[in-house]
């Protein structure tokens, strides 16, 4: 029993990779998987694959319970004897489902250092994709283009095929157009032969996400709505893209197609009860209500995702309430809200919201200067890792385990890090 329910897990795993199926196998294996036997005692993978399977059959509303089950099931129960890694990265999915920030940061980290501890390297890159995704979206660019070094070297020596979806998700949040054009156009030349279909959302839904960071309404609903066709589930790729459709379409004029996506969106958010997903209903509901009804509504998405992880969504959420703000003449309060905002967006790296956000400053009146590099700009991602690890109180040793370095190769990039920033030990560090 135990072995056909992981065999589910499986075909599921295999299904989210595939993407975009149009034959029905997804809800094929949801259905045989709540038609087979119930285990006596429901493990965690157990509860993972009842929540996935009712998802896909029932919809967010009577999966979430589940889905939140099997989550706290893998961080707090015993996980080696769930199976150890193999199935944290579904894990990992099911807390993106539902919307738990601090679940999918915890369930990324351990599944790394079960993979880590283990000397499992065949499957290092899978893991590392999880890690990058969630640092990207706590804000931590620098660290997430460390990690894709780690796992571009662990690529090559395996010969993983892996789509390079954090270096795609990292280059649009930082809003390199060219960059992320050149990106996408390798990868799904790479993908499409092989039928990777997730592969190609992430691409439609990065390239949104890069457009409306630009101000490029129109291409970035083009690319949205892209995600969206053909219908289906056990995708995340449709929960990012949503609110990315409702700015799109709200911002390009197509009310009725920003309402329609943001019911699709509630659908999903409610149901998990957490900050993130209700902030971002919240920010969604805002662009599509009037003068007189707007400002609650931005209001809760700074307050709600200003308790979360995800530093990206909260300082849109800013930046979107500065923008309303300033059109409604509120210049006063708009430089607050566009200030936070700038100032989260420049620290973070996000340079294409960072400078629609200076934009939106300088046409309250507020003359802003753009942020100039500085001697940590001048580190390289790998560099910037050590110097933070360093910072954290740990040894070469304990920092070569984590990034799969020798102490002397952690040694050799402090000297490097020491000599760019003018220091001369660790305990310098601290000031940076």
């Amino acid at each position: 029993m135990a072995l056909a329910r992981e065999t589910y897990l499986e075909a599921l795993m295999a299904a989210q990779l595939a993407g975009r199926d149009g034959s029905g196998a997804v809800l094929a294996v949801a259905e045989a998987a709540l038609a087979a036997p119930q285990p006596p005692s429901s493990r965690a993978p157990d509860l993972l694959l009842d929540g996935m399977a009712a998802m896909i059959t029932e919809g967010h509303a009577a999966a979430a319970p589940k889905l939140k089950q099997a989550v706290d099931a893998f961080r707090t129960g015993d996980v080696v004897a769930s199976g150890g890694f193999r199935w944290l990265w579904l894990a990992q999915e099911a807390a993106q489902e539902v919307w738990d920030d601090d679940a999918w940061h915890e369930l990324s980290m351990l599944s790394l250092q079960l993979i880590r501890d283990a000397g499992a390297l065949s499957v290092l890159p899978l893991g590392l994709r999880g890690y990058i995704c969630a640092q990207i979206y706590a804000g931590e660019l620098a660290t997430a283009a460390a990690a894709i070094d780690d796992q571009r070297i662990a690529s090559e020596a395996t010969g993983s095929r892996l789509a390079p979806y954090g270096e795609l998700i990292l280059t649009a949040w930082r809003g390199d157009e060219a960059e992320l054009s050149a990106l996408v156009e390798a990868t799904l030349e790479e993908i499409v032969p092989r039928g990777e279909g997730i592969g190609v959302s992430t691409c439609q839904w990065v390239t949104a996400l890069l457009h409306n960071g630009l101000g490029n309404y129109a291409r970035a609903l083009a690319a949205a709505e892209l995600v969206l066709d053909p219908p289906r589930k056990l995708d995340w790729t449709i929960n990012a893209t949503l609110p990315e459709l409702v700015e799109a379409a709200a911002r390009s004029g197509q009310q009725q197609r920003a309402r329609d996506a943001l019911d699709q969106l509630s659908a999903i958010t409610r149901p998990s009860g957490s900050d993130w997903g209700l902030g971002l209903e919240a920010r969604s509901r805002a662009l599509l209500s009037g003068p007189d009804t707007a400002e609650p509504h931005y209001r809760e998405a700074v307050e709600r995702l200003g308790r979360t992880r995800v530093r990206g969504d909260r300082a849109r959420a800013h930046l979107l309430y500065g923008e309303w703000l300033r059109r409604q003449r509120r210049r006063s309060d708009a430089r607050e809200q566009l200030r936070s905002a700038y100032r989260l967006f420049s620290e973070m790296g996000m340079e294409a919201f960072a400078e629609r956000a200076r934009g939106e400053l300088r046409a309250t009146g507020e003359t802003v200067r753009k942020r100039q590099a500085d001697a940590r700009d001048e580190l390289t991602p790998q560099e910037k890792e050590i110097a933070r690890l360093a910072r954290e109180g740990l040894s070469n040793l304990e920092i070569g385990a984590r990034l799969f370095l020798s102490p002397r190769t952690v040694e050799w990039h402090l000297r490097k890090v020491f000599a760019k920033l003018g220091f001369r030990s660790r305990q310098e560090l601290s000031r940076v």
